[in-house]
């Protein structure tokens, strides 16, 4: 941050759109909006897990093939990276109330939509509504939780939001299996009771709306960044992973990356030019928020490689694939507990500290696959191993530093880029773990080698994190920002 903001700052006025708003009212206290706020999240993580036991069933009612049955996550994917900045931004400049109630109706609506869908493309419309409000919910709870929270309690509250994922996914497989009984339509339709609960709760408990900024809503640099990411995510998933090298220069992928390129580079230009931009070019410049972003796409890049874990542990230990599933439990428990666990080092420690120890315990966790797929005892246990590394990077960590660095005023927008940022490195990891698998065959060795990248690449994430402010720093970060 520049002296002359800090000054401004000091005066009671922004650089950018004069006197300061006042503090937006707290109908509730902290313990019940951050109630509020873990609800919405467990919903909205919950139908990525509960989604998957409804496939099969969605696959024979309408009769489609297994790559039109794939569009049911890829439109969620794409429709919740268009949300994902657009809602951040309209809370930062309308409000959290309003914004995150509008997420969770729109959400609800969605549900309706894909329950009730009488043909596949209806289905199709439904959860493209889901990923489009989905896209909101959790930068806003992040951003809502900086306003509340004083910066010594912050980490504990955004480690719960953590965990509430953790649970989502632990939890989902078991509810949808159990709901299955009476109609694939009932995975969607328990999410109105939930987004009832959360409507009512946030009317009456989070902070109310803000006065519109004189200046308009940048749509120029929407609908840009929009096209930017919605091309590169679509030129990520039609990678072909047994034959990469080839499918990138292939009509079907390289337009869509060109297309990407050019539309970033006039969204970047167009930001630096209107009053009120999606995303303020000092974020961008920031070089905390950069280190974040990094760090949130290495995480993404990851993750991916945890959708492996089931198929590895078939080819190793010759497992059917629902015991194969059971073994990605343990990375998924440790994840969940490491959560909170990581909130509560963050007010002690520090984010550097925090997540410079995870990614070391990340990294060997990952270098350690190839010496443990002989035994599947020290599989589980190295799963968990995993499990604890990735909570230090994934989720409250990283939204940490954010909160610390980043002005009330842009504080969802800045969270909003971490999850774009991780979006894109699960994208991209998803289609180079599977080129190198393919690459064997399909064989051990070929995951082996995959999972070996990725501890590389956790340890490449140490050498980043070691650029995070002490934690002396971000408390002096987290007082100018307040």
């Amino acid at each position: 941050m520049t002296r002359e903001r800090t000054e401004f700052r000091r005066e009671g006025e922004s650089p950018r759109r004069g006197p300061a708003a006042p503090a937006a009212a707290t109908p509730g206290g902290p313990g019940r909006i951050l109630a509020v706020l873990l609800i919405g999240v467990f919903m909205g993580a919950l139908d990525i897990a509960i989604v998957g036991p409804a496939l099969k069933p969605i696959q024979s009612a309408f009769g489609v093939d297994e790559r039109q049955l794939a569009w049911v996550f890829t439109i969620y994917v794409l429709f919740n990276l268009i949300g994902n900045p657009l809602m951040a931004k309209l809370s930062d400049l309308y409000g959290r109330r309003p914004v995150y109630m509008m997420d969770i109706g729109l959400f609800a609506l969605g549900s309706v939509v894909v329950a009730a869908a009488p043909s596949f493309a209806v289905l199709l419309a439904g959860r493209a509504v889901q990923g489009f409000a989905a896209g909101g919910i959790f930068p806003v709870a992040s951003a809502t939780i900086g306003e509340t929270f004083p910066p010594e309690r912050r980490g504990r509250a955004l480690g719960l939001t953590g965990a509430m994922f953790g649970l989502a996914f632990l939890l989902g497989p078991v509810v949808g299996g159990l709901l299955l009984h009476l109609g694939w339509q009932w995975l969607f339709l328990i999410n109105l009771p939930l987004a009832a609960l959360v409507l009512v709760l946030s009317s009456r408990v989070l902070p109310a709306a803000r006065r519109a900024p004189e200046a308009g809503f940048d749509w120029a640099g929407m609908v840009l960044l929009a096209a930017g990411l919605v091309s590169l995510a679509l030129g990520l998933n039609r990678i072909d992973s047994q034959h990469f090298a080839a499918s990138l220069g292939s009509p079907r992928v390289w337009p869509l990356f060109a297309l990407a390129l050019v539309a970033l580079v006039l969204f970047v230009r167009v930001e630096r030019r209107v009053g009120e931009p999606v995303i303020r070019p000092e974020l961008l410049r920031n070089r905390q928020l950069g280190l974040a972003n990094a760090l949130s796409w290495l995480s993404g890049l990851i993750q991916s490689g945890l959708v492996f874990v089931p198929s590895l542990a078939a080819a190793a230990f010759g497992v059917g694939p629902s015991t194969a599933s059971f073994l990605l439990g343990p990375a998924v428990l440790a994840s969940t507990i490491g959560a909170p666990v990581t909130g509560r080092l963050l007010d002690r420690a520090g984010s550097r500290v925090v997540i410079a120890g995870g990614t070391v315990l990340l990294g060997l966790g990952l270098l350690l696959v190839p010496a443990v797929t002989s035994s599947l005892l020290w599989f589980v246990a190295d799963g968990v191993l995993i499990g604890f590394g990735l909570a230090s990077l994934t989720g409250a960590p990283l939204r940490y530093v954010v909160l610390n660095e980043a002005t009330p005023d842009s504080r969802a927008a800045a969270q909003s880029l971490l999850t774009v940022a991780s979006n894109i490195g699960q994208m991209a990891g998803g289609a180079v773990i599977g080129a190198i698998i393919a690459s064997h065959g399909g064989a051990v060795a070929g995951y082996e080698q995959a999972f070996l990248a990725l501890g590389v690449l956790a340890l490449a994430g140490f050498a980043l994190s070691l650029g995070l402010k002490d934690r002396e720093g971000e408390r002096r970060a987290a007082l100018k920002t307040a």
